[in-house]
């Protein structure tokens, strides 16, 4: 059976479960938390790097600051899409005023901008403020 390596939201351990096409349970071999949840995380650059290089679904990064409304406005938006992939894709949320390397690292130039990335490489991205539907059918792109 093949297998994916997921990297828990909850304690960052590297689990490696059976490729399905849904999940009705999941849970980490280490802290025992879901593997379900779909909360977009909020990452720093440890955080992403672990990510990256451990977790062999699609990441989709948000890179946003608090003070941006448009980034403001799309964030129930990109929570909306997050719950339609547990274990198809990990959302997750950077803030470029906290984690300005990681904008410089990017060529973050506008916010909100969404990075795709698959096998620790960029896949595609988008810049400006998107609806749900819009977002799902992106992510859905690139599964």
């Amino acid at each position: 059976m093949q297998k994916i390596n997921i990297v828990c939201p909850h304690c960052g351990g590297v689990n490696a479960i059976p490729v399905k096409e849904s999940y009705t349970k999941a849970a980490c071999g280490h802290c025992k938390g879901s593997l379900l949840d779909t909360k977009p995380l909020n990452v720093t650059q440890e955080k992403l790097d672990r990510l990256l290089l451990n977790d062999e679904r699609l990441i989709i990064a948000d890179f946003w600051a608090p003070w941006c409304g448009p980034c403001r406005s799309m964030a129930p938006a990109f929570e909306e899409a997050a719950r339609l992939f547990p274990l198809k894709a990990q959302f997750i949320k950077i803030n470029t005023e906290e984690e300005q390397n990681l904008g410089g690292r990017f060529g973050i130039r506008s916010i909100p901008t969404v990075i795709a990335f698959k096998n620790n490489r960029i896949v595609d991205q988008f810049s400006g403020a998107l609806p749900a539907s819009q977002i799902i059918a992106w992510v859905k792109k690139h599964l």
